[in-house]
């Protein structure tokens, strides 16, 4: 049997689109002879839906949309993910359904059986589960049918089970030939990896081959990689998709008895941590019905890695960048943001120098900041000029602001609320800052002209007042980036912290700071998720509260 599995890149809410698309990738499937085509999870309706989920009427046309492309499905089959009703009187309205689509009618279906409640995912919220699973026959072979969290049974990446249910070990009682799986998995660094591991280790342990689809694109905050998956019986990876691009993987099955395992592209983790910022931020800009963006470029690292992931995802014509310096703003600041703009070929680039607006403002408080030496109080104001600025040509031009923060900078409030923290998405919120200079330096070995050197190997400064530092608040990134990795990620208390060998007093300070600035991070723009836990869905913390670490 040729099977094709076909991680597309579908869009939330956008059921007409989504569906042209699964159509066309059966057609061109059908033109290569193949016999079923698998699709991610939810390909109908976009994953995740989130609350559009409870909109009947959304419901309702997934569903009069699966009629009509079962109607269009010849002698290539397709299997798809869709939203259907539960039709138990008990539980939630809804199920997370697989159809098996041939011949112009739907020949099967089958429920979800695990609904992730943990991170990013809340699909207790919505869905019922499945009361059973079995395999559907398709041309003489038993499928076990499949949906992403229902393969997640055995993971290193939990610390205890999950669930009581285990449909891999259910579906193994009914004897299926093969193991398939629609899958909406997001991406974060490692967990390729993970899923390799953990799909190998169920193809080995059970005897039994497994085909893996999963979603590519970005979707708000989440990015899906792809990297679809076909497993032999021996735990061996025999065919893989590409990650972050759509694409379709042509299967013969059973596989052939010389078939060789699939290579590992080696992609390294910065390298897939840069792919995927690329691909969310051009995804997230198109989705959102616009073409283009607008940064400020300063000059330092943050901005600089910004404009250039931008512009690998949207052209440097669609880039807009625009340098604001004040007295405090050093010459090679200006000059390095100068030089990142030609090196990216931005065909809009703007210096407005803000002293004389910030100048206005000062004057405007002389009253109330009478008597008081400047202090953080002028030096955010410089930042909110800045962002002012910036969302006034954002909405002149109809351009999308990015914010230029990192998690680094997030986390500790290292950052200016209604200044630099202005923006749609922020695509750095989950990137620590050393991820951040290890991008820009993989960034340059991809091509000839890219961040000025100098921008990466000068101390980081917001140049909000003379000589500044980020080093005159902080301790070092290489620091910071551990503790907080330990502690949001890992979920840490200090005295594991300290173990790993930081001094007490620095992790009570970076918790400390942490947990106060919760205020902040509620009020930032969605950022794009390349870590275990980001700030945003996945991580709900309340802003008053009596208890601190």
């Amino acid at each position: 049997m040729k099977i094709v599995l076909a991680q597309l890149n579908t869009t939330v809410g956008d059921i007409d689109g989504n569906t042209r698309k699964i159509l066309a990738a059966v057609k061109k499937a059908a033109r290569q002879h193949a016999e079923l085509v698998i699709f991610p999870e939810a390909a109908i309706t976009g994953y995740p839906a989130l609350d559009l989920w409870n909109d009947r009427g959304f419901i309702a046309a997934n569903l009069r949309a699966l009629d009509k492309l079962a109607g269009k499905i010849g002698d290539t089959a397709a299997l798809v993910g869709y939203i259907d009703f539960n039709r138990a009187r008990t539980g939630n309205p809804l199920q997370n359904c697989a159809a098996l689509l041939h011949k112009g009618k739907i020949r099967a279906r089958q429920a979800k059986t695990l609904l992730p409640t943990y991170d990013v995912f809340d699909e207790d919220r919505y869905f019922a589960p499945a009361l059973s699973n079995k395999p559907i026959n398709f041309k003489g072979v038993k499928l076990g049918v499949t949906i992403c969290e229902d393969v997640w049974t055995e993971s290193r990446l939990a610390q205890r089970h999950l669930y009581r249910e285990n449909p891999v070990r259910e579906l193994m009682r009914r004897q299926p030939d093969l193991i398939v799986n629609l899958s909406a998995s997001p991406f974060h660094i490692g967990k390729p990896d993970l899923r390799r591991e953990l799909l190998c280790g169920h193809a080995k342990k059970h005897g039994i081959p497994f085909l893996y689809c999963n979603q590519v694109g970005g979707n708000d905050n989440l990015v899906f990689d792809g990297g679809s998956l076909a497993v032999d019986r021996a735990g061996r990876v025999v065919a893989r998709g590409a990650q972050f691009k759509e694409e379709l993987i042509n299967l013969e099955f059973p596989f052939p008895q010389n078939t060789a395992p699939a290579p590992d592209p080696g992609i390294s983790d910065t390298e897939q941590a840069a792919r995927a910022l690329s691909l969310g931020i051009g995804d997230f800009v198109r989705k959102c019905g616009f073409s283009s963006v607008i940064l400020g470029l300063s000059g330092g690292i943050d901005s600089a890695v910004v404009a250039a992931l931008a512009v690998d995802a949207l052209g440097p014509e669609n880039v807009i960048g625009v340098s604001m310096p004040t007295r405090y703003t050093s010459g090679i600041s200006k000059n390095d943001a100068r030089e990142l703009a030609g090196n990216l070929g931005l065909t809009q680039f703007h210096e407005l120098p803000i002293e004389g607006v910030f100048g206005a403002f000062t004057d405007a408080l002389k009253t109330p900041f009478k008597g008081m030496k400047p202090d953080t109080a002028e030096e955010n104001l410089q930042a909110r000029i800045r962002g002012t600025m910036l969302m006034a040509i954002s909405n002149k031009l109809r351009a999308l602001l990015l914010a230029t923060g990192n998690k680094s900078e997030f986390s500790v409030g290292y950052s200016t609320l209604y200044g630099d923290m202005n923006g749609a998405l922020a695509p750095l919120g989950d990137a620590p800052k050393v991820l951040v200079y290890d991008i820009a330096r993989w960034y340059n070995t991809t091509r000839e002209r890219g961040i000025p050197r100098r921008t990466i190997t000068r101390a980081p400064s917001a140049e909000l007042r003379p000589g500044q530092t980020d080093q005159d608040d902080l301790p070092p990134y290489e620091t910071i980036d551990p503790i907080i990795a330990a502690y949001i990620e890992h979920n840490a208390v200090p005295e594991e912290i300290a173990a790993q060998g930081f001094a007490s007093r620095t992790v009570a300070g970076i918790l400390a700071r942490i947990d106060r600035n919760e205020f902040k991070r509620k009020q930032a723009p969605p950022v794009l998720k390349i870590t275990t836990k980001a700030f945003g869905t996945g991580r709900r913390m309340p802003i008053a509260r009596g208890y601190h670490r």
